[in-house]
C-alpha cells in the first residue's frame, strides 16, 4: 500500500487520475482517501492547477476544460449524443412562442428536428442555424447581425448585443462551454459569454443542452449560475453529480 503522505507525486498523479474519471474532486473526500492533511491537499491541487490539469473551485477542483475545436470539428464529434440531446430539446419548445436558439453544433443538430407546421418567432445568432431554417413559412425567422467568430460559428459584438435588448424570448436555448454545479454556466470567448448573459436577461425560460464533455468543466467566463438555468438537457451518459440540490429541471435524452 502506498503511503500517499511521503510520495508527493504518486498522490497528485493520483489525484489526477480521478479528476479524469470523475471530472471533480473534493478536499475533504481527498483528505480522508489519501490520510494526509488539507494543507497538502491544498498544495497538490494548487501544483496541478498551475499545470493546467485542473481548475481550482470552491472546496475542491474540477478537471481542465479542453481547448475548444473549431465548429466544423465540433460537428463530426459526439454525433449520437448531440442528436439525442438535439432531439429532445426540440421537444421542450412550445409552439406560438418566441424562441433564441444560441450557436453550436448541438443546437444546429436541434434546428433539423423543428417541426415545420408549428407557429414560432425564431432568433438566432448562428448564419447556420438560420440557413437551415429559411424556407419555414410557419411564424418569423431573424438572423442576427454582427461579426462572425468563425471558432463559435456566430454572431456576436455590440451591435448584435443591442439588438438583443429590444427583445424578450419565451424560451432560449443557450449554448454551453462548461457546466459545474459551483462555478454555473461558462464560455470559452469573452465577447461571447457576455453575448449571453444579455439573452439570459431578455428570456423567461432558460434552457441548456449540456453534452458529457461540458459537464463539470469550467471555462474562462462566466455566463450565469445554475439558479439562472431553467432547464438542462443531457444524454445518459453524462454525468450530473453535485446537480441534486441545484434548483433545476433536468431532461435526460
Amino acid at each position: 500500500m502506498i503511503d500517499y503522505d511521503a510520495f508527493p507525486e504518486q498522490r497528485q498523479s493520483y489525484i489526477q487520475q480521478l479528476l479524469q474519471d470523475k471530472g471533480r474532486v473534493v478536499n475533504a473526500d481527498l483528505i480522508k482517501l489519501l490520510g494526509v492533511s488539507e494543507h497538502t491537499i491544498r498544495r497538490d491541487l494548487q501544483k496541478l492547477a498551475r499545470s493546467g490539469i485542473c481548475k481550482r473551485v470552491y472546496g475542491g477542483a474540477v478537471s481542465q476544460l479542453k481547448q475548444s475545436a473549431s465548429f466544423e470539428t465540433r460537428m463530426t464529434q459526439s454525433v449520437s449524443e448531440k442528436s439525442s440531446v438535439a432531439k429532445r430539446c426540440a421537444q421542450l419548445i412550445k409552439a406560438n412562442s418566441c424562441i433564441f436558439i444560441d450557436a453550436g453544433s448541438t443546437y444546429l443538430t436541434m434546428a433539423s428536428y423543428i417541426p415545420a407546421n408549428i407557429e414560432l418567432t425564431i432568433v438566432t445568432n448562428s448564419p447556420q442555424i438560420a440557413s437551415l431554417l429559411s424556407s419555414r413559412t410557419q411564424g418569423e425567422l431573424i438572423l442576427l447581425g454582427g461579426k462572425v467568430n468563425p471558432q463559435t460559428g456566430s454572431t456576436m459584438g455590440a451591435d448584435t448585443v443591442n439588438q438583443i435588448r429590444n427583445m424578450v424570448f419565451d424560451q432560449t436555448f443557450i449554448g454551453v462551454c462548461g457546466l459545474d454545479p459551483q462555478a454555473g454556466l461558462s464560455a470559452v470567448y469573452y465577447e461571447d459569454a457576455c453575448f449571453k448573459k444579455e439573452v439570459i436577461a431578455q428570456s423567461n425560460e432558460v434552457v441548456a443542452a449540456v453534452i458529457a464533455d461540458k459537464m463539470l468543466q469550467i471555462a474562462r467566463y462566466k455566463v450565469a449560475t445554475c439558479e439562472d438555468l431553467d432547464i438542462i438537457v443531457v444524454s445518459r451518459e453524462t454525468k450530473i453529480e453535485g446537480f441534486e440540490h441545484v434548483d433545476l429541471q433536468i431532461e435526460v435524452a
